[in-house]
């Protein structure tokens, strides 16, 4: 189930099934992206296998933040460790938000409707793509990074391009 907010990111109290949140004009709720960098200020890409988004450039991880039956409402801490162990291989990181987005689109009968956190890390440690959601991946200079998302936008995912704007102010 995923997290209802509003345009502040502040829960409503309400979950929803995350097809419900995805279809016709949506349902607001919460997600998340993820940039890591390592020591040499390269940061972490993958090229998506999507439904929606196939090969597309994206950052380090991308997903939402989950309620459990039992109760629980992942931290976004838990759920980017969660996206980067299934996506990555990659444990134990720690992140900081750096800010956040509100983001609508709509693909045929489906949307995106969510706030969307942009948060950070460092790691220097192995990766081991999951190969049923990642094509490649690969570590970029930063700067080349964010200058390539800007002058061709076409390559990249819509929130990356949005992530970007944060993090180069960052």
């Amino acid at each position: 189930m995923l997290i209802i907010v509003d345009e502040e990111d502040i829960p409503t109290g309400q979950y929803e099934d995350k097809g419900e949140c995805h279809f016709g004009t949506g349902i607001h709720h919460r997600a998340f992206v993820v940039l890591l960098e390592n020591s040499k200020d390269e940061v972490l890409l993958q090229f998506r296998k999507h439904v929606r988004w196939d090969k597309f450039w994206d950052l380090t991880a991308i997903s939402h933040v989950l309620h459990f039956a039992e109760g629980h409402d992942e931290t976004y801490e838990e759920a980017v460790n969660r996206s980067l162990k299934d996506e990555m291989g990659i444990s134990n990181v720690k992140i900081k938000k750096i800010g956040g987005f509100n983001y609508f689109a709509k693909y045929h009968a489906h949307c995106e409707n969510e706030y969307c956190a942009v948060l950070v890390g460092k790691y220097n440690g192995e990766v081991s793509p999951n190969n049923d959601v990642i094509y490649e991946y690969k570590w970029m200079p930063k700067d080349a990074f964010i200058i390539d998302v800007k002058n061709n936008p076409e390559r990249y995912t819509p929130w990356a391009i949005e992530a970007v704007k944060i993090i180069s102010n960052f």
